[in-house]
């Protein structure tokens, strides 16, 4: 017996003797706060949640930290996480309900202190009238307004404002619809009406505000209601109960016509056009769908005065449009207003860039897996420079089990991919051997990139330029075999049809003489290339002017062009500078090699004839033969 007990005793004590993992980074930052370095402590704090996240203590910590560097709403959102790991735990929950008061949460306030309230705290009754009490003066006031006959948008609206506050729901969504009916272009409100019925259960009557509030009015308004949304795309019937609440929601109705026409439903998307070109005779969109629906079943007296108002209004790519379908269309074939594809392929071709995105659109609604209709979407939006949107549209297409999809949308993300990321790492390398020096050369740099989104872009630099022998010169005219690694900072334009300017201040940190000298560099540079159609024929060039600081100042220019078929090609290098140097003065031409073994991967092989264009020490020709290989990535 005595021998159990102490294997038990035994086994408590190792228990207890467990270690805490939140143990090191809690003690760092208490460390941290005792020395007033906020930033450290919170980090560490972070860092203990992320071992222990089920401990209560440690948030309470944390968002007293928040509070010391002047963050509530996270401190506010650490007190919350708190009382729920904790229930018991009063003081977390006060500091909770005092935060959400002091950030615009009224509502939830009053609900926490009315349940803390209830077990007889002193505090949180007081909190609870403070915010309670003028709630309900106020509605007492706006009621007594209403009684005496001062009924208006403003007495309603505050009204349901405060009752909402005061978890007065159905008073609340009473004064929100009233309000919304005396003045519906105010879609905010219709909002505020959406979301106080989707917190008293009444789903189907939420859905439909909220729905009527995200098409036509306010974009503030729009986008505050697809957040309350349900994720999927509304049914026929729920667009139905939205428009039965809001029949005047131009934009609902007419987006409900276009769904039942891509559903084959073309008698009920008829009546829908129908009571759109009544109450709208400026909706001439609507009036060319209603008029294709007549001409393709034979009414052709009664679409032709439809076709007469288009023509007439003020919309004449609209009007052309029609002109032309008119003189392709026989009957009996389908209407082409209703092949939503068919309309956009016409478009594109008569070069009507935003009815073609209209009708891609439509079709990309009726089927969602078309990834041809994605790719052209991405065209689109690109040829009228919306590539974010496009951007997003050729990530999309990649998908497409089509190969000649994906890699023409992968082209496509690929050349706007560096306009559109916020924070970009490209680099490449390119080690070569020249039997002219016979060295080996080492060229290569990674670059950090910050899209601003300004017309420069500030970059972070760190090159390498080297070779073995210490030859002194180099095979590229801009990399003079530094022998150094060069750290630097500089600025870059956006791209402007290939052209480029850049500068930038650094350090060259040589790895042979341990020695640092400032380095300070730019210039612009231009690159063209073309190919001959669906062929392997290309042509490319690239035109470059560079200044280096610390080669005496001096400045190149020089040119590097190319042109072949498929993996040959000829070779045409022009160099110059401002200071007459002999090295730095030359033309050089051959034939090259450049076969691929990965993306953005290849080896090169070129035999080089040169001639010095200024006075050389011994020989004014050279012979060349290099061997390189090149690798880039971006990130």
């Amino acid at each position: 017996m005595r021998l159990a007990m102490l294997i038990a005793a035994a086994a408590a004590l190792s228990r207890a003797q467990a270690p805490d993992p939140a143990y090191a980074p809690l003690d760092r930052a208490y460390t941290a706060l005792r020395a007033r370095d906020y930033d450290r402590a919170i980090a560490q704090f972070l860092a203990a949640i992320q071992a222990a996240p089920r401990r209560a203590d440690i948030r309470k910590d944390l968002a007293y930290a928040y509070l010391k560097i002047g963050e509530p709403v996270l401190a506010r959102d650490q007190f919350h996480e708190a009382s729920f790991l904790d229930p018991g735990d009063t003081t977390a929950a006060l500091e909770y309900a005092f935060l959400c008061n002091e950030t615009k949460q009224q509502a939830e306030a009053r609900r926490v202190f009315d349940r803390i309230r209830r077990t007889g705290n002193a505090i949180a009754k007081r909190a609870f009238h403070n915010i309670d009490d003028p709630l309900a003066e106020g509605i007492e006031r706006w009621q007594r307004a209403l009684t005496l006959g001062a009924e208006s948008f403003s007495t309603h609206f505050e009204l349901a404002t405060l009752a909402e506050q005061r978890d007065d729901l159905a008073l609340a969504a009473t004064h929100y619809e009233r309000a919304w009916r005396m003045l519906p272009d105010r879609r905010t409100v219709l909002v505020d009406l959406g979301r106080v019925w989707k917190a008293q259960g009444r789903k189907a009557q939420a859905n439909a505000a909220l729905l009527a509030a995200s098409r036509g009015g306010q974009p503030r308004a729009a986008e505050l209601a697809r957040e309350l949304l349900p994720v999927h795309y509304p049914y026929v019937a729920e667009f139905r109960a939205a428009l039965a609440f809001d029949p005047g929601n131009h934009e609902l109705r007419q987006e409900l016509a276009y769904l039942l026409l891509r559903m084959g439903r073309e008698p009920e998307a008829e009546a829908e056009f129908r009571i759109l070109t009544q109450n709208a005779p400026e909706d001439l969109l609507s009036a060319t769908q209603l008029g294709f629906l007549l001409y393709a079943r034979g009414e052709r007296s009664a679409a032709q005065p439809l076709f007469d108002r288009v023509t007439a209004g003020n919309d004449p790519e609209l009007a052309n449009r029609v002109r032309a379908v008119l003189r392709t269309m026989q009957l009996p074939q389908a209407a082409p207003a209703i092949d939503a594809k068919a309309m956009a392929e016409r478009s594109l071709k008569a070069g009507y860039l935003k009815d073609a995105l209209k009708y891609l659109e439509t079709a990309h609604d009726a089927d969602s897996a078309d990834f041809d209709v994605m790719l052209k979407l991405a065209w689109t939006n690109n040829l009228l420079h919306r590539d974010a949107i496009a951007w997003r549209w050729f990530s999309l297409a990649r998908s497409s089990p089509d190969p000649r999809i994906a890699a023409e949308a992968t082209r496509g993300f690929r050349n706007l991919r560096p306009a559109m990321q916020r924070y970009r790492i490209t680099g490449w390398m390119y080690p070569m051997f020249s039997s002219r020096w016979h060295d080996v050369f080492g060229y290569g740099q990674v670059k950090a990139e910050w899209n601003a989104k300004l017309p420069v872009r500030p970059y972070l630099s760190m090159r390498f330029i080297g070779d073995i022998r210490g030859t002194g010169g180099g095979v590229l005219p801009q990399q003079l075999s530094e022998r150094s690694f060069i750290v630097a900072a500089g600025l870059a334009t956006q791209p402007w049809h290939g052209l480029i300017a850049w500068g930038e201040a650094g350090t060259g940190l040589s790895y042979v003489r341990t020695s640092a000298i400032p380095d300070y560099r730019g210039g612009i540079s231009l690159t063209r290339s073309i190919r001959a159609g669906a062929t392997r024929w290309f042509a490319a060039t690239s035109l470059d002017a560079l200044y280096i600081s610390r080669f005496d100042h001096d400045a190149l220019a020089y040119s590097q062009s190319r042109a072949g078929y498929g993996i040959l090609y000829w070779n045409l290098n022009v160099t110059i500078d401002t200071r007459k140097q002999d090295w730095a003065n030359f033309v050089e031409t051959g034939p090259g090699l450049r076969i691929p073994i990965a993306e953005s991967a290849y080896i090169t092989f070129n035999a080089m004839r040169g001639r010095y264009l200024r006075n050389a020490v011994g020989s004014a020709t050279f012979n060349d033969f290099r061997i390189g290989f090149w690798y880039a990535f971006a990130r």
